[in-house]
């Protein structure tokens, strides 16, 4: 057995493993943004049906940190006391699909009007302009919660964006320069999330310079 980042874990298998009684329960409900998941928890289970069906491989990033103190009340159990992350920490998620490599930051807000770049870090920011550099597939995947409208949004508009906030003090993204610049996706199931269906844009676009 393979435990993935994400906590879940699927037999390894030669062929990706089809779990049809999984999707078959999941299936009941024609959407997944009334059951109360985060963004989080739609990708994830976005990223297990892409891995299911042998579309992509795409995981979670784990968090790096440093135990510094662990207590054993039980002989078969750990209780970690204190602990501090080691370094900043990239995006969020990074994997392989037809041959290029994805890495993706995923934010969410209860905002209606706007997104905040402060969400963003200055080092994830850096780390998606060098993936861009190796032309690797680098975006944000935008939750507006409260709305229930979720967008696939390119790092190069976010990179462009985060800049202006630097020199001219814009400190957020409007919904409307958001729906202007990137591809909106409507949650579902089987995946929760189709965001695969934004990277071929992403990918044909590219195509097309």
């Amino acid at each position: 057995m393979v435990k993935y980042p994400t906590g879940s874990a699927v037999p390894y298998r030669a062929s990706a493993p089809k779990d049809r009684g999984f999707w078959k329960k999941a299936g009941k409900r024609a959407s997944f943004s009334d059951r109360g998941m985060t963004l989080e928890q739609q990708i994830n289970e976005s990223n297990q049906y892409y891995l299911n069906e042998a579309v992509a491989v795409v995981h979670k990033k784990p968090t790096p940190i440093q135990i510094v103190k662990v207590d054993y009340p039980k002989r078969s159990k750990a209780v970690i006391r204190e602990a501090y992350f080691r370094q900043a920490s990239t995006t969020d998620y990074n994997g392989v699909y037809r041959g290029y490599y994805l890495d993706f930051e995923a934010k969410e807000t209860r905002n209606k009007t706007s997104f905040p770049l402060k969400n963003f870090h200055e080092h994830q920011i850096v780390h998606l302009h060098q993936c861009l550099q190796q032309d690797g597939i680098c975006f944000a995947i935008i939750g507006f919660m409260t709305l229930e409208r979720y967008f696939v949004t390119p790092a190069t508009f976010l990179i462009k964006c985060w800049n202006d906030w630097q020199k001219n003090g814009k400190s957020s993204m409007s919904l409307e320069e958001i729906e202007a610049n990137s591809i909106e996706i409507k949650s579902g199931f089987r995946p929760a999330l189709p965001y695969i269906d934004a990277v071929d844009q992403i990918i044909a676009d590219r195509n097309k310079q």
